[in-house]
């Protein structure tokens, strides 16, 4: 099973895979470590990644980029807004008030995708949707993601899990900066030895490299725009040049204290020449520069930390080489930020590792990670009017607070018997700016209820991939039942009674509020069947006060009520399987696409490689009449190729290639076969002179052959030599553009057959010798010496008894290998005898 973790990025992707020797990082097709995010749908096939990258300049339109920018959010999202004026496709509202990408793209028939284990990394700010889509994404490209992990924890869990040096009581306070493509988010994290514990989380949306490079992009637009005349925002491919020159600029500058930018032909056909110094690039970006501090005095303050109390500052990312930012985390934290680990890798590094410890198939270090969940979560609903004089209002509880352990089980009790709804909502959403509401969850219909106040349980799970939802819902009720005294049934039915009374106790009567909040770990019967513990009730002290039970008692009955979920803005399991299909449908259409230009790349290679060689070494090989046809035939195609086969299928490729191959392989057999039979002539003659000698040799150990067998062999040698003379004749007889006679695969069975038929014989083993030296190595017993007619038969020279029976005539004069055996035995027998 693959363990694999994926770092998406906004502007590239790196996948690292967990491996027996350690974590590596896959290298794409092109054998690079980094791979752009970005798919480019062309007319009949997408190109994704560095083909993508590469396709993107000459079709800007259909090129879908930063789509980690888009995915999850509204589209009146003030942020997505300013987002989409730098994207050179096109995007609009959908139908639910998500955003819509357009893009042309012909895709047909099916396909069937692996599904491999793994382990994604996102931004800390992503919200509940958001989760949820790239949830969604992973199944639809066929993937089984075992936990979304915060790309900032994962940084701490690379960089935690290999230090041997960690403390064992104090705690290693860690700050991890990490300023990517588009986003900044800050990570305070305390080590011990084999652990880490998430302290605080905090984070700026729009504060990354890109922002850095739109600021050089419209410092030089302005530029462009007043000295040559041209407006770059109005040509979609000018933008996206300048883009990539401002990118490449902003890199030059943070090693150099200036740098030029050069554009050929930009626009209108006008090269266009820039400069800018590092300190005009820093003032241009100070509005940029000054919202750096902000996430770190956040990320400290809700980690209750001071400056002093961080130890150490790791800073990551592809922004982060920018000497101003490192110049502002020098100032704030007291103390120069180290690079101790790979800015661009360190993510999927962490992600491959979180996935090789959640896989059953890997061993890993004992290693243990406290995540922390960013946002407040809560439930609301509406009260009752008994409960409440105003009608009914709205009430709230908090669930999930700000830091909450990730994953987490509460537990909440509810006095309700008939349907009502629950909302899960963010407490708080100045930070997230998102709609506070998550989910809806209807609890019901009820069963019929007996008792006057039941209670209801509901589970509440916040997930690995930090996904709350509701899992189930309990009704508790109270019944009196008759109970036997005495005996076993007792026993076991108190326990059944004590089971639930720690939990009746434990929630107080009904509020204001109508709802208890109960901690995971604490009496709540729902949390603690999730964590696999027993309950209060299940100890095995209550069994001594529970051991005489008289007359009735009470019973707590629970009844499951069912719960049905709306997830606002989340993709409906219909959909969800049509994005399946659909990305199916295309991922084979890709593969199509692709053998199609092998297809026709095999095609164009045969027309050249056929043509000068057909000038060159098959020259002798082929009449002027045959050369001609099939040099006018290698033209034809040629052209055929750069016109009307220019955009043709895989099968008409095929058939193109077959026909030329019709009269080019011929040509090509001929040259082959003088080429490799001289060498084949060559094994066959030795073969036959090396049995002919074998045959004629005087060598003692070839003498137990009969002399009939050797003349075999020699008949055998003399026929193959006359073959082979006779089509050697022949074929030295022909030009080289005819058909050959001699043919290797016909020397190469001559060969064969020759060795078949001599190898038996000649290699016939020597027969045994008598075994007559056997004899001495059985001590003979005292008067066996007076037998010398039995020498030649093992059995009969030990027999001392007398018995005929034992004696074996000695005809044959052969000694069995066996002899020895019942030479040993008759020994054993005169022995005891004796």
């Amino acid at each position: 099973m693959s363990v694999v973790g994926f770092d998406f990025g906004n502007e590239s992707c790196i996948v690292a895979v967990a491996r027996q020797r350690g974590i590596d990082v896959v290298l794409n097709d092109e054998s690079k470590r980094e791979t752009p995010a970005i798919v480019c749908f062309g007319e009949k096939q997408r190109f994704i990644g560095t083909a993508g990258a590469a396709s993107s300049m000459m079709n800007p339109k259909n090129s879908i980029s930063q789509i980690k920018r888009l995915i999850g959010r509204h589209f009146s999202d003030p942020e997505l807004q300013r987002d989409i004026k730098s994207l050179p496709f096109n995007v609009t509202e959908g139908p639910d008030g998500y955003p819509l990408i357009h893009a042309r793209y012909l895709a047909e028939q099916n396909l069937k995708a692996a599904v491999v284990d793994c382990c994604i990394g996102i931004p800390v700010y992503f919200t509940e949707l958001q989760r949820r889509a790239v949830l969604d994404a992973a199944t639809i490209a066929g993937l089984h993601p075992l936990r979304l992990i915060h790309e900032t924890t994962a940084t701490a869990l690379a960089y935690g899990i290999y230090k041997t040096d960690l403390p064992e009581n104090d705690q290693l306070n860690v700050a991890f900066v990490d300023i990517g493509h588009a986003s900044m988010q800050v990570c305070i994290a305390g080590f011990k030895k084999g652990q880490l514990k998430i302290l605080a989380h905090s984070f700026d949306r729009s504060l990354g490299g890109r922002d850095f490079d739109e600021v050089l992009f419209h410092h030089f637009s302005a530029k462009f725009k007043e000295e040559y005349k041209i407006d770059v925002s109005q040509n979609a491919r000018a933008c996206l040049r300048l883009r990539a020159a401002c990118e490449k600029l902003k890199k030059v500058l943070s090693a150099n204290p200036e740098a030029p930018l050069n554009i050929e032909c930009l626009m209108d056909e006008k090269d266009v020449r820039g400069f800018i110094k590092r300190e005009e690039f820093e003032q241009i970006s100070a509005p940029i520069l000054q919202r750096v501090k902000a996430p770190l005095e956040k990320a400290l303050a809700d980690a209750g930390l001071a400056v002093g109390d961080v130890h150490m500052v790791e800073v990551v990312g592809s922004a982060s080489r920018i000497p101003s930012i490192l110049k502002i985390l020098t100032e704030f934290f007291g103390k120069e930020p180290r690079r101790t680990m790979n800015a661009s890798e360190c993510v999927g590094r962490g992600c491959a590792l979180q996935c090789a410890i959640l896989s059953p198939t890997f061993k890993v270090r004992e290693f243990q990670v406290n995540e922390s969940f960013p946002f407040p979560i809560s439930l609301s609903w509406k009260g009752s009017v008994p409960d409440a004089q105003n009608g009914g209002a709205e009430q709230e509880q908090l669930v999930f607070p700000k830091g909450n352990p990730i994953p987490s089980v509460k537990a909440v009790t509810f006095h309700k018997t008939s349907t009502f709804s629950v909302d899960v909502q963010y407490s708080d959403v100045s930070d997230l700016q998102a709609p506070a509401k998550i989910s809806t969850y209807t609890i019901g219909p009820f069963p019929t209820l007996r008792s006057e106040k039941p209670k209801l349980k509901v589970k509440v799970r916040l997930n690995l991939h930090g996904i709350v939802s509701v899992d189930s819902a309990t009704v508790l009720e109270e019944e009196e039942v008759e109970v036997p005294v005495s005996k076993e049934l007792a026993k076991e039915d108190a326990k059944m009674e004590t089971d639930e009374k720690p939990n009746d106790t434990s929630a107080p009567g009904a509020n204001e509020t109508d709802v208890n909040m109960q901690d995971s770990k604490g009496t709540a019967e729902a949390a603690g069947v999730e964590n696999g513990v027993p309950q209060s009730g299940d100890k095995p002290v209550q069994m001594e006060t529970d051991t005489k039970v008289e007359a009735p008692k009470k019973k707590v009955k629970k009844t499951n009520v069912p719960v049905a979920e709306l997830v606002y803005g989340a993709m409906m399991s219909g959909d969800l399987q049509k994005a399946v299909e659909k990305e199916f449908e295309m991922a084979l259409q890709d593969r199509v696409m692709e053998e199609t230009k092998d297809k026709k790349n095999a095609v164009e290679a045969y027309v050249y490689d056929m043509r000068n060689k057909l000038c060159d070494k098959y020259h002798d090989f082929v009449t002027a009449s045959d050369k001609e046809e099939l040099m006018a035939k290698l033209q034809e195609t040629e052209d055929w190729l750069y016109e009307d086969g220019e955009d043709e299928t895989k099968g008409v490729y095929i058939a193109k290639l077959e026909e030329l191959k019709k009269q080019g392989d011929p040509i090509e057999e001929r040259y082959k076969e003088y080429s490799e039979r001289g060498t084949i002539i060559d094994q066959l003659a030795y073969c036959i002179n090396s049995y002919r000698e074998a045959a004629m040799s005087n060598d003692t150990k070839f003498d137990h052959i009969e002399l009939a067998e050797k003349q075999k062999v020699l008949n055998e040698c003399v026929e193959a030599e006359a073959w082979l003379r006779e089509k050697k004749q022949q074929q030295d007889q022909l030009p080289k553009y005819a058909t050959p006679v001699l043919l290797s695969a016909d020397v190469r069975k001559k060969a064969e057959a020759l060795d078949r038929f001599c190898r038996p014989i000649m290699m016939k083993p020597k027969p045994a010798k008598p075994a007559t030296p056997e004899a001495p190595a059985t001590p003979p017993h005292p008067g066996s010496e007076a037998q010398p007619q039995g020498a030649n038969s093992p059995k009969a020279s030990p027999n001392r008894n007398g018995d005929p029976s034992e004696n074996v005539p000695a005809g044959s004069g052969e000694a069995p290998p066996a002899s020895a055996e019942p030479m040993e035995t008759d020994k054993l027998e005169t022995t005891s005898a004796a």
